[in-house]
């Protein structure tokens, strides 16, 4: 198969998975159970987790060390923190509400229901900028077995986006009452991830130099949302060990796709 087939693939999948995941408000009638969504949510925060490191971070590492030496860890702890203030300044600009309830943002008379479609919306740019820095830090490489590994990323990704659409569309069709809107809204905040994975991509091509510091910026984004949303909403406190195995399950998932793809 062509790269450019797999970069075209690896891109759709994310979405494709999160519509999927989405379409789950019509074989629903009721809300997933408490135990159903901290697995869910668990399992998420692990596949995300393990992406930001295995995929992300040690790259990021490896490439900065062969330019920089001892200090090769300055420009991916940089851009990891940088990554994390992206995160709080779309928290403070942008109106939205977490599933737990707490709203963040300026006030606003918008929604309920639109200010969790941007809370989720939030939660997705960084998980497409994670694909298209992978991919395009292949393109620039021009290694197919870079490629396959920037796939392997996608599949991660894509895999943890059903559970999180499902989790997310579930809540919107009682907030909205009608299976149609909360399935449009969960495929919505779907979109932007492969938007965002093509600037991804046409970023780490380009700026071939950044892409350290572009890896660690998608991790530290990506694991600032597992802090302050994902493991939150999954009430780990409630259901604890149930949680936790949700997370070390996603953890290990994403960890053997690097492994046998990388």
């Amino acid at each position: 198969m062509s790269d450019t087939a797999l970069t075209v693939i690896g891109m759709s999948f994310i979405f494709v998975m999160t519509t999927a995941g989405s379409s789950i408000v019509y074989f629903f009638k009721n809300q997933i159970s408490e135990k159903a969504n901290t697995l869910f949510l668990g399992f998420a925060s692990g596949i995300m987790i393990a992406a930001s490191v295995w995929s992300l971070l040690i790259p990021a590492i490896e490439q900065a060390s062969a330019k920089s030496g001892k200090l090769g860890f300055l420009p991916v702890a940089i851009g990891f923190i940088v990554g994390g203030l992206f995160l709080v300044a779309l928290d403070y600009t942008v109106p939205h509400m977490h599933a737990r309830g707490e709203e963040e943002g300026p006030r606003v008379s918008v929604k309920k229901s639109v200010k969790l479609f941007l809370a989720v919306t939030i939660h997705n740019i960084p998980e497409g900028l994670a694909v298209g820095f992978a991919f395009g830090a292949a393109a620039a490489m021009a290694d197919h077995s870079a490629y396959i590994s920037a796939l392997g990323l996608a599949i991660g990704i894509g895999v943890q986006n059903f559970p999180e659409g499902a989790a997310v569309s579930l809540p919107l069709k009682t907030e909205t009452g009608s299976k149609n809107k909360a399935f449009l809204y969960g495929m919505g905040s779907g979109a932007v991830e492969p938007v965002f994975a093509v600037i991804g991509f046409f970023l780490a091509s380009a700026l071939t130099s950044l892409q350290p510091w572009l890896m660690a910026f998608a991790a530290g984004a990506m694991i600032f949302v597992v802090a302050e949303d994902l493991i939150p909403d999954a009430k780990l406190e409630t259901n604890p060990h149930l949680g936790t195995w949700g997370v070390m399950a996603g953890f290990v998932v994403m960890m053997i796709l690097d492994v046998a793809l990388g």
